[in-house]
């Protein structure tokens, strides 16, 4: 009977020190989460365990994945950029076939309406030799003729006044995949984001730069002795150049070195982009515009892009239509769509111009019907952009 009642206690004992230890624990670990200075957060103990998990943010997906866009957002930002960085309103600059009117006060003689040639040249009665116009604004040239008259003893006191009535010297051409390709007549310094607005923004089959070339013109002339009186002088010409702008940096990177001025003769030219279509049984059909040579749409990248497929696809059936330049008709070129969903078989690259076509079981569409999809592509479908991929 005593042994009996002496177990019981120490029952009783070794299990409140059980609870007073759980209770201990329990403690250490509610303190142990609480937050913790610099100092202690730096102890070699636990800062590998905790950094690593709390300051490894999942950007690598962010990076990679694809930036989408349409032409009409895309030619949002151009008005919106060309509207804040107009160029500096400056006096024009005479060219070549422009038409001027000089008046000389009180001299009827040497007033009268001259166009400037080809060469930028204009003559007045009586002058030895022929002005140089081009290049200068109207009131340089005013200045400059005053002073001829009065070096050649024509005019005591010339009072001389310049006008541009028509401007001829100053078109810019733009072409290629534009809404409006137009030769646009510069009355002032314009800038490229300017032009292409001009122009109604990119189309939706826009590549990704856009190409300046600049025509052989004349430098600045130096002037001889046989010449100097008279505004002539010899002048060195600059061969033609072509200036490459990715028209991402031009449109989103807002730096004004690649919105350039554009000169009078200038041709901007927006190549035309690859297209890659994916039609069928996909949650969002549509074309996606290659805009640069280093991009590469594989299979499982234009799914994705489209959204997936839908419930009904016929994934099996699936293939792609390509352009065979020997017949100028459409081959069909089969894959195994299932497994390289399944990452089974190798992603095929596809080709600008490609279409990517899934049959839908519920609608009873083949993969043969080329004519339907061609149809399709005709009637119009939506066009992204694609930025990086």
């Amino acid at each position: 009977m005593l042994s009996k009642s002496k177990g019981v206690p120490n029952r009783i004992a070794r299990r409140l020190g059980g609870a007073i230890l759980i209770l201990g624990l329990a403690s250490t670990a509610s303190f142990s989460q609480q937050p913790t200075s610099p100092a202690s957060q730096s102890s070699p103990a636990t800062a590998p365990a905790a950094a690593s998990p709390a300051t490894t943010p999942a950007v690598p997906a962010i990076q990679h994945a694809p930036e989408l866009s349409t032409a009409q957002e895309e030619n949002a930002k151009l008005l919106a950029l060309a509207e804040a960085n107009r160029a500096k309103p400056e006096d024009y600059v005479i060219g070549s076939s422009d038409v001027l009117a000089i008046d000389v006060f009180e001299v009827p003689d040497f007033s009268r309406e001259v166009q400037v040639n080809m060469s930028g040249y204009i003559s007045l009665p009586l002058l030895p030799a022929k002005i140089k116009a081009a290049g200068l604004t109207a009131f340089q040239l005013q200045d400059k003729l005053a002073e001829l008259l009065q070096v050649n003893g024509l005019v005591s006191n010339p009072q001389v006044t310049v006008v541009v009535k028509e401007q001829h010297s100053q078109p810019i051409t733009i072409v290629g995949a534009v809404r409006n390709p137009m030769v646009y007549q510069a009355v002032r310094q314009t800038t490229l984001l300017e032009a292409l607005t001009a122009a109604g923004g990119i189309a939706d089959d826009a590549g990704g730069v856009v190409l300046v070339t600049r025509n052989g013109t004349e430098a600045a002339p130096i002037d001889d002795s046989a010449n100097a009186n008279n505004g002539g002088g010899a002048a060195d010409i600059v061969p033609p150049t072509t200036l490459t702008i990715n028209l991402d940096d031009l449109i989103n990177s807002g730096d004004p070195r690649f919105n350039i001025g554009l000169q009078g003769g200038d041709v901007v030219s927006v190549p035309h982009a690859g297209i890659i279509y994916v039609m069928g049984a996909v949650q969002h059909p549509g074309g996606f515009v290659i805009t640069n040579d280093h991009q590469q749409v594989t299979i499982l990248k234009a799914v994705t892009l489209a959204g997936g497929l839908t419930s009904t696809a016929k994934s099996g059936q699936a293939v792609i239509l390509r352009n065979n330049k020997e017949t100028g008709k459409r081959d069909q070129v089969p894959l195994d769509l299932p497994k390289i969903l399944k990452l089974k078989s190798e992603d095929v690259a596809l080709l600008p111009d490609d279409i990517l076509f899934v049959p839908d079981s519920s609608g009873k569409r083949a993969f043969n019907k080329t004519g339907n999809i061609l149809l399709t592509l005709g009637s119009g479908v939506a066009l992204v952009r694609l930025g990086g991929l």
